[in-house]
């Protein structure tokens, strides 16, 4: 490369003038400046002064887009992990502000002036919720099923006998064997993908056994020639030779499924499961829950009790902010006497009619009459998520848009470009905006960017 077209990279302070006022700080901001500069000094031509900006303005805007902020799920997935699994209602949002903007009694014992036990209020309720003994919580599921098993599995007695047909993959590319392994224990798997007997538990037994593991298929389903022991039968075989039986539930349900709507499946709660003699239950607090990323370990008193004196609990306890959203959450579910509550947005979200959806999106259309974009509104289907209820397709309703100028995929980056992003699905060439996660008060922010790209079309392609 000549030193000539070296010399027309401009000084950083220029680009910074040619960018203006920006939103990002100002030392990111000069960081992004010199990082794009640099690639241009040893790429092969350098490009013009306004393409040098123009770049340099689209590195800034990739990096403001990498904050974490509020988006219109319109993809019909209600548990979506990529757009933060479950929303949090109102009284959540207060419970959050209120300990968030003061200090708090986290830790602290109001009656007797001294340092309390942390969560004391949460885990006596959440043990009520759950049918349990006790409970305590972590910071998510994976921790809580890394922690029991660090507990339980000491000395000779490591290995965990599991059906080969639960050594699932989770989100992330994580594994179950992957996250078991990393507690020090040793996997005994049993049985077949497909076929798992009782017998293939009772044979796996032996003195270096710790535990058995049952791990539900909440984020699969198979079907066919297919056979697996029921928890109640894995109970009684646990009694027989003293040993623990865990089960990890994963989607953390603590209502009946099947009555929210027709199409729902029953997932199996933890009272459920802990009454058909399960020694502890691990689950999700931000799936079906409905509440905050969370790991619940609940069941045996003796257990969670020596679960909380691991010292390996600190490294993976939920901060106050956590807490406090999950007591929320637990105190909403055992004012409703433990049935579905509106005061969880999933619920109100899973719930809605079809008449509503259908209403607010014809509405819409109508709005979107004088612009460029062909709407309308079809049927379609919604999808629980987050390894939730893999069966599960819940009737829905969703906006087909259409531009002759535009493909499906323009229209979609358009709309993630938008002030308040919206997430759709692309079907068959068409971009659809699924109604059942979106929520009514966001209707104004989806006309309006709608609005935005019917009448200037997207920018780039």
């Amino acid at each position: 490369m000549e030193s000539g077209s070296r010399r027309r990279l401009p000084a950083v302070d220029k680009v910074l003038g040619e960018l203006g006022e920006s939103d990002l700080p100002r030392p990111a901001l000069v960081a992004v400046v010199r990082r794009e500069l640099d690639r241009m000094r040893v790429s092969d031509e350098i490009p013009q002064p306004e393409q040098i900006i123009a770049q340099i303005r689209g590195a800034v805007g990739n990096l403001m887009r990498q904050r974490i902020g509020p988006v219109i799920n319109a993809t019909g997935v209600l548990i979506h992990t990529n757009l933060g699994r479950a929303p949090l209602g109102p009284a959540v949002v207060r419970a959050l502000s209120e300990v968030a903007s003061n200090y708090s009694s986290v830790e602290f014992d109001l009656s007797t002036g001294q340092r309390g036990q942390r969560a004391a209020y949460l885990e006596h309720n959440l043990a009520l919720l759950c049918g349990a003994e006790a409970a305590t919580v972590v910071n998510n599921n994976a921790a809580a099923l890394v922690l029991v098993l660090r507990h339980l599995c000491r000395g000779v007695r490591r290995e965990v006998v599991i059906s080969r047909g639960e050594l699932v993959q989770i989100g992330g590319g994580f594994r179950i064997p992957d996250v078991l392994e990393a507690s020090g224990a040793t996997l005994r798997e049993v049985g077949t993908t497909n076929q798992t007997s009782v017998d293939d538990y009772a044979q796996a037994i032996s003195p270096k056994t710790a535990l058995l593991l049952k791990v539900h298929q909440s984020c699969f389903f198979m079907g066919g020639f297919v056979e697996s022991p029921t928890t109640a039968e894995l109970a009684e075989l646990a009694r027989r030779h003293q040993l623990p039986l865990i089960e990890d539930l994963g989607s953390g349900a603590v209502v009946a499924t099947e009555k929210l709507q027709p199409e729902v499946e029953h997932e199996p709660t933890p009272a459920e499961v802990l009454g058909q003699g399960v020694d502890l239950v691990t689950c999700s607090g931000d799936k079906l829950l409905g509440g905050p990323q969370a790991g619940i370990v609940a069941g045996s008193g003796p257990l969670v009790e020596a679960i909380r004196r691991e010292p390996f609990f600190r490294a993976v306890r939920c901060d106050k902010l956590v807490l406090a959203a999950l007591q929320t959450v637990v105190d909403d579910y055992l004012h409703a006497g433990g049935e579905a509550s509106d005061g969880v947005p999933l619920h109100a979200l899973l719930t809605t009619p079809l008449a509503q959806l259908r209403q607010r999106g014809e509405r819409i259309v109508a709005e979107l009459a004088e612009t460029l974009l062909s709407v309308k509104v079809v049927d379609s289907e919604a999808r629980i998520g987050g390894g939730s209820l893999p069966r599960t397709m819940v009737p829905s309703v969703a906006l087909s848009i259409d531009s002759e100028r535009h493909s499906a995929a323009q229209l979609a980056a358009a709309l993630r470009a938008a002030v308040l992003p919206v997430i759709g699905t692309i079907q068959a060439n068409r971009l659809l905006l699924d109604l059942r996660t979106v929520f009514p008060r966001q209707d104004q922010d989806l006309l309006a960017a709608l609005r935005q790209v019917g009448d200037a079309g997207p920018s780039t392609a």
